[in-house]
C-alpha cells in the first residue's frame, strides 16, 4: 500500500492566479526602482523583499519568487560571461527562499502585542542574505572579490539592515492601521515638523564641502533628534515613520557616483543610525505597549468607578422607596390615631384623648425623624443643608451633646441630587465614626464651590480640641469606610491631625446618573476648593 503512489503516480492541483503574475511584475519593478536609489551600504531591495513577504500571504509567495527571478534576470544576465552561469542562478534563487524561511520562523510573533520581533527578522535576514551573497561570490566567481570577506559582509549586512528598517516598518504600520485605533492629538503636526526638520538637515549636509566631514557628520547625527522626539511622543507609530525617514534622508544625501560606490565617512554614521533606528523601534514599541496597558487600566478604573457610583445611586433609590413607604405607613397611623382621639372626645374621655394625642405626636415626630435618616426626602426639594439642619440627623447629633452647630457655606442646590446624597452619607458616616472612636466635641464644616470647570463640595469633620490628633485606628477606619464613596465622585479623603477632610466633585453636567462619565480629578482643583472652604 505504501508503494501505490509509485505505480499510480501523484495528482497535483495547481491553481494559477492571474493576479499573482501582476504581483510578480509589480514586485520586480519595485525592486528595480529601489535599486536605482540604492548603494551596497544602503540597499533598499532588501527592504522591499522583506516587506513583500510580510505583506503577502503564503499562497502568493511563489509569485514573489517569480518576481525575484525576473528582477535578477534583467540585472544579472549580462554578468553571465564575467561571473559564470552557476553563480547567476544560485545567487538569484537562494535569497528569497531564505527570507521566506526566516519570516516563517517569526510568524508566531507577527501578531504579538509588541513589534520587537521586526528587529530580529531584519537582523537575521540581513546576516543570512549577506553571508549567502558573499559566500557564493567567493566560491563561484572565477576571480574572487578583492575586498576582504568580513569587510564586504559587514557592508552588505549594514546596507540590507538599513534597507529593511527603511521599508518594513511602514508596511507593518499600514498592515495594522485597522487594529490600531490609537489617535493621539497632534500626531500629524508633529510628524510633518519632524520630517521637515530631517529633510532640512539632510539638505544642509549635502551643501557642506567635502573637506568639512566633521560638520557633515554632525548634521547627519542631528537628524536623529526629530526621530527621537517623534518616538517619545507617539511610540511605535512615531518610530515607524521617523526611522524609515531618517534612513531614507541619510541614504539619499550620500555621494553616489555609482551603485557600487562606497562612502566610508557616511558608513560610520550609518552604523550609528542603524543601531539608533533599531533602538528607537524597540523603544517606540515598548512605549506603545505600556501606553495601551495604561489605557486599558484607566478604562477599567473609570468603569469600576462608574459602576460603584451607579450602585450607590441604585441603593439610594431603594432607600427612597422604603422611606416613602414608611412615610405612608406613618400617615396611616397618624390618621388612625386621629380618628381614635376624636372618638374618645366624643365619648367624653378628654383626658385620655389629650394624653394619647400628645404621646402620638411625640412618637410620630420621632418616627418621621428616623424615616428621614433612612432617606432624606427634603434634600431633593430644599437641598443638602436643610436636610442636615432639619432632619433626623440633626436630632441624633443634638442628643449626643457633642456635635457643634454645623458651619455650612455655599449653595448646595447647584450640585446634582446624586452628589448631595453622596455628601450626606459621607458626612453622617464621618461624624458617626468620630463619635464612636474618639472623645470630645466634634465640629462639622461644609462648603460648596467651583474651581475652574469643576464643581464640588469640601467637608471637614474634626475634633474641637486642636491639640489632639486622631488615633491610627480612626485614620485607618476613616480611609476604609469613606474612600469608596468619595472616589466614586472623583474625590479624596485626607486625615490630618485632628480632622478628616473630604472632597466630592461633579463628574458630569448631566442629571441622568446612569449616563455620568468619570473624569480625572485635578489635584490643583482640590487644593483650590479647599482654599475656598477656609474662607
Amino acid at each position: 500500500m505504501r508503494l501505490d503512489w509509485w505505480k499510480d503516480g501523484l495528482q497535483v492541483n495547481l491553481h494559477i492566479r492571474p493576479a499573482g503574475f501582476v504581483l510578480a511584475a509589480v514586485y520586480a519593478i519595485a525592486c528595480w526602482a529601489a535599486r536605482q536609489l540604492s548603494l551596497d551600504q544602503f540597499y533598499l531591495p532588501a527592504g522591499v523583499r522583506v516587506a513583500a513577504v510580510l505583506l503577502c500571504p503564503p499562497r502568493l509567495w511563489p509569485y514573489l519568487l517569480l518576481g525575484e527571478y525576473a528582477y535578477f534576470a534583467q540585472m544579472r544576465y549580462p554578468m553571465v560571461e564575467k561571473y559564470g552561469l552557476t553563480w547567476v542562478i544560485l545567487a538569484s534563487a537562494s535569497l528569497m527562499p531564505a527570507v521566506m524561511l526566516l519570516t516563517r520562523l517569526h510568524q508566531k510573533l507577527v501578531h504579538a502585542t509588541t513589534n520587537i520581533w521586526l528587529i530580529s527578522l531584519a537582523a537575521s535576514s540581513a546576516i543570512v542574505v549577506s553571508l549567502i551573497n558573499r559566500s557564493l561570490s567567493e566560491l563561484l566567481w572565477p576571480i574572487p572579490p578583492v575586498t576582504p570577506y568580513f569587510t564586504s559582509v559587514a557592508r552588505y549586512m549594514v546596507g540590507d539592515f538599513i534597507g529593511i528598517l527603511t521599508i518594513a516598518p511602514l508596511v507593518l504600520l499600514w498592515m495594522r492601521q485597522s487594529s490600531d485605533r490609537e489617535n493621539k492629538p497632534g500626531f500629524s503636526t508633529a510628524t510633518i515638523a519632524g520630517l521637515g526638520t530631517m529633510i532640512a538637515l539632510g539638505l544642509l549636509a549635502t551643501l557642506v564641502p567635502t573637506e568639512s566631514s566633521a560638520a557633515k557628520t554632525s548634521l547627519q547625527l542631528l537628524m536623529a533628534l526629530p526621530a527621537i522626539a517623534l518616538t517619545c511622543l507617539h511610540g511605535w507609530r512615531g518610530a515607524a515613520i521617523s526611522v524609515p525617514a531618517l534612513n531614507l534622508v541619510l541614504g539619499l544625501t550620500m555621494a553616489s557616483p555609482s551603485p557600487t560606490s562606497f562612502d566610508a565617512a557616511t558608513f560610520a554614521t550609518q552604523q550609528i543610525m542603524a543601531i539608533t533606528g533599531a533602538a528607537l523601534l524597540v523603544l517606540g514599541s515598548r512605549i506603545t505597549h505600556y501606553y495601551h496597558q495604561y489605557r486599558i487600566r484607566d478604562f477599567d478604573g473609570k468603569n469600576a468607578i462608574k459602576l460603584a457610583r451607579t450602585s450607590h445611586i441604585a441603593s439610594e433609590m431603594d432607600l427612597r422607596e422604603r422611606a416613602l413607604h414608611l412615610r405612608r405607613l406613618g400617615d396611616g397611623i397618624d390618621m388612625s390615631l386621629g380618628e381614635i382621639v376624636s372618638w374618645l372626645k366624643q365619648q367624653g374621655h378628654h383626658t385620655i384623648a389629650t394624653s394619647l394625642l400628645h404621646t402620638s405626636a411625640v412618637h410620630s415626630r420621632q418616627f418621621r425623624e428616623q424615616t428621614s435618616m433612612v432617606y432624606p426626602t427634603s434634600l431633593e426639594h430644599l437641598g443638602l443643608y436643610v436636610a442636615l439642619q432639619a432632619g433626623g440627623v440633626r436630632e441624633a447629633w443634638e442628643l449626643t451633646a457633642r456635635v457643634l452647630r454645623p458651619q455650612l457655606g455655599g449653595d448646595p442646590c447647584r450640585l446634582s441630587v446624586e452628589l448631595q446624597l453622596a455628601t450626606y452619607r459621607t458626612l453622617t458616616e464621618a461624624v458617626s465614626l468620630l463619635l464612636k472612636s474618639e472623645s470630645g466635641q466634634v465640629r462639622v464644616r461644609a462648603r460648596c464651590g467651583r474651581v475652574g470647570h469643576q464643581s464640588g463640595i469640601v467637608l471637614t469633620v474634626g475634633l474641637l480640641d486642636s491639640r489632639r490628633s486622631l488615633s491610627d485606628a480612626t485614620v485607618a477606619l476613616a480611609t476604609e469606610r469613606l474612600a469608596g464613596r468619595t472616589l466614586a465622585y472623583s474625590g479624596v479623603v485626607q486625615c490630618r491631625r485632628n480632622r478628616i477632610r473630604m472632597a466630592l466633585f461633579e463628574t458630569s453636567t448631566s442629571s441622568n446618573a446612569a449616563a455620568m462619565q468619570s473624569s480625572t480629578l485635578d489635584q490643583a482643583g482640590v487644593a483650590g476648593l479647599w482654599a475656598v472652604s477656609k474662607h
